[in-house]
């Protein structure tokens, strides 16, 4: 049975996401070593795209993700949205985390409601968003269940809810789906697609595997580490696809199986690079 979902109010404001020169070094303080984690960055997200982000490990996907949500300062360059700069956390843009970081205690519409809490919305329409996004997201009649006693496809479920309800312009994820098992993340992926596609959000999303990066973007950025940098950028067809045939299908194709390929090579590659040059 398909999900059933409802008309969302859209912002009019231009959402562009921009990131322009952006790099990233750390240091330790105590050795005075520096490590630069990402080099000279630029990209514009328009709204409503889809973009994943793949690479090998230390290709700085997270540092990425991290500066863009505003929990870190790029050393170099700016970011924007909605033509203002990013310069910490923001309401504007959504995390959705690899294990959710729910409050497992709470019941998962005490989870859900969090920020409207912290934005103090009325009970009356906390509670109307509340059920709504649970209607969407597939947890009809789970509002007062405790969050530890859901599986972790319903946890993520609940994990996007909470970032939906308060209408981001962006949404981020970090290896949203990561922990789930094969059948769980395929189901998952699926629903990525349909909120996609039916609230018009943009979304960037980071990931190791190959082929949810395929599915899940109809951008695809390969990084390329020490420095970090975008090696390759691909539009693909699968996402829009996706909406209509199912991803094991999609999976089959000969067109994913040869971008596939090219990508798994490239990415060992790398490497192969690193642990030579270790």
């Amino acid at each position: 049975m398909g999900l059933v979902f409802f008309i969302i109010n859209q912002k009019n404001e231009m959402t562009d996401l921009i990131c322009k020169n952006l790099s990233m070094t750390f240091s330790n303080p105590q050795t005075g070593l520096q490590v630069e984690a990402l080099k000279d960055i630029n990209f514009t997200l328009k709204k409503g795209e889809l973009l994943s982000v793949l690479g090998p490990s230390g290709c700085g996907k997270t540092t990425l993700l991290n500066m863009i949500a505003g929990f870190l300062n790029p050393s170099h360059g700016e970011m924007s949205l909605n033509n203002l700069p990013i310069d910490g956390p923001s309401v504007e843009r959504g995390m959705v985390f690899q294990q959710g970081a729910l409050f497992e205690w709470l019941t998962v519409s005490k989870n859900v409601d969090f920020g409207l809490r912290m934005k103090k919305t009325s009970e009356h329409e906390s509670q109307a968003l509340v059920e709504k996004w649970l209607d969407i997201v597939g947890l009809q009649g789970f509002g007062d269940t405790p969050t530890y006693q859901l599986s972790g496809g319903m946890q993520q479920r609940v994990a996007l809810a909470r970032c939906l309800v308060n209408d981001p312009d962006v949404i981020l994820m970090d290896e949203p789906l990561g922990a789930l098992d094969a059948l769980t993340r395929e189901k998952m992926q699926s629903l990525i697609l349909e909120l996609w596609k039916e609230t018009g959000k943009t979304i960037l999303i980071i990931t190791h595997s190959v082929e949810e990066a395929l599915l899940l973007g109809e951008r695809l950025f390969v990084m390329a580490p020490r420095p970090g940098r975008i090696h390759k950028e691909y539009m693909l067809p699968f996402a829009e696809r996706g909406l209509m045939t199912p991803l094991r299908d999609i999976k089959q194709g000969a067109d994913f199986a040869e971008v596939r390929e090219e990508i798994l090579s490239m990415i060992w590659d790398m490497e192969e690079e690193i642990m030579g040059g270790a």
